[in-house]
C-alpha cells in the first residue's frame, strides 16, 4: 500500500468546526490525506460532546465514515477521567490539550488570553508550561500532545528559541518520551525546528496535525510533513495509530 499522510487532528461540526465529518473525509481523500475527526471533548471547550453520553453518541457517528476516530481532551477538565474503559477502546486515538495551564500559585490561566495576569513574567509562564506538559504527559493516557507550543498570544510575538530554552526543551522532550506521547507537528501553531529535531533526536515520536477548522485547513498537513523530513524523520515513522497502535486498546 502507498504511505499517506495522517491527519491525526482535525475538527467537524461536532465542535468548531466547519464541515461535517463527511466533508471532511472527502476533503482529506482529496488532498491525499488519510481522515481522522478529533473533535473538541470537554466540558470547557466550544463543542456539543461534553459528557460520557454525548461521547458514545459522538463515536457512533464517527462509525459510519471511513475516518480514524480521535478525540481532543483538555488535560485541565476531568471528562477524560470519566470515561469507562469500553468508551476509550473505541477511539483510534485521542489527543491531550494544554488549552489551560496551571500556574504556580495553583491558579489556572487560559492560554488564549492576550494578557498575562499581573506579575507573571515570560519565564514564569513557560515554567507553568512545561510543568503542565509534564504533569499532562504523566497522567493523561493520551497518544498525541497537540500544538506543544501553544501560548498566550502576546509571546507568540517573541522569538521561541529565546522563549524556550534549552533546558525547557529538554525536560518537554523527556517528559513525552517517558509518558509514550507523540510530539504534534501543527500547521496551525507550528513549533520552531530546533525544538523539533531535539524531541526526535530522543526518539519521540511526531505527529502530523492540521488541526483544521475550515476548509482551508483541514486535512493541509504540508508544511509539518516537510518539517518532519526536513530533521530527517522516515515518513512511516510518523505517528499512524492503525502502524504504531494506541494507548486506547483499539487495536489490541
Amino acid at each position: 500500500m502507498t504511505w499517506q499522510p495522517v491527519d491525526c487532528h482535525a475538527h467537524s461540526t461536532h465542535s468548531d468546526g466547519a464541515l461535517s465529518v463527511a466533508e471532511v473525509a472527502e476533503l482529506a481523500r482529496d488532498r491525499g490525506v488519510r481522515p481522522s475527526v478529533s473533535d473538541h471533548i470537554s466540558r470547557d471547550a466550544p463543542t456539543v460532546v461534553d459528557s460520557p453520553r454525548a461521547v458514545e453518541a459522538y463515536l457512533d457517528d464517527l462509525a459510519q465514515y471511513d475516518v480514524l476516530r480521535g478525540g481532543e481532551f483538555c488535560w485541565h477538565d476531568a471528562l477524560w477521567r470519566e470515561l469507562p474503559r469500553a468508551t476509550v477502546r473505541r477511539f483510534t486515538h485521542r489527543v491531550g490539550s494544554l488549552h489551560s495551564i496551571r500556574l504556580a500559585n495553583g491558579s489556572w490561566f487560559r492560554v488564549f488570553h492576550r494578557d498575562l495576569p499581573a506579575g507573571l513574567t515570560s519565564g514564569a509562564y513557560m515554567e507553568a508550561h512545561v510543568s503542565s506538559l509534564e504533569a499532562l504527559a504523566a497522567e493523561m493516557p493520551v497518544d498525541i500532545l497537540a500544538h506543544p507550543t501553544l501560548v498566550s498570544p502576546t509571546l507568540r510575538e517573541l522569538d521561541p528559541h529565546e522563549l524556550w530554552t534549552e533546558a525547557l526543551e529538554e525536560r518537554a522532550v523527556r517528559a513525552l518520551l517517558a509518558g509514550g506521547v507523540a510530539f504534534e507537528l501543527s500547521n496551525r501553531y507550528r513549533p520552531h525546528e530546533r525544538l523539533v529535531r531535539r524531541a526526535a533526536d530522543a526518539g519521540v515520536r511526531l505527529s502530523l496535525g492540521s488541526d483544521g477548522h475550515s476548509r482551508a485547513q483541514v486535512a493541509d498537513v504540508a508544511l509539518p510533513l516537510a518539517l518532519a523530513r526536513s530533521v530527517g524523520v522516515p515518513d512511516g515513522e510518523l505517528y499512524d495509530p492503525e502502524r504504531h497502535g494506541s494507548r486506547t486498546g483499539a487495536f489490541v
